[in-house]
């Protein structure tokens, strides 16, 4: 069986980060928001989470966790 490559997801700003490698999403609120900032990726092996400029939903919806992407806030 041959091994499936990990899934490279979009962050926005030309930032990609592979879907195995993150371990939460946190959305961006109140006056920091803005500006193209959505969400922040934590991503193991980095020490400081990642500003995305797309939301909590669209990057779940990317990784294949859509029933997760669907549930209340």
């Amino acid at each position: 069986m041959a091994k499936r490559e990990p899934r490279l997801i979009p962050l926005g700003y030309g930032k990609f980060v592979r879907a195995d490698r993150i371990y939460a999403l946190q959305p961006i609120t109140g006056d920091s928001r803005g500006g193209g900032q959505r969400t922040l990726v934590w991503v193991e092996g980095v020490t400081d989470p990642i500003v995305a400029s797309r939301t909590e939903r669209t990057i779940l919806h990317d990784m294949g966790q859509d029933a997760a992407a669907g549930t209340p806030i």
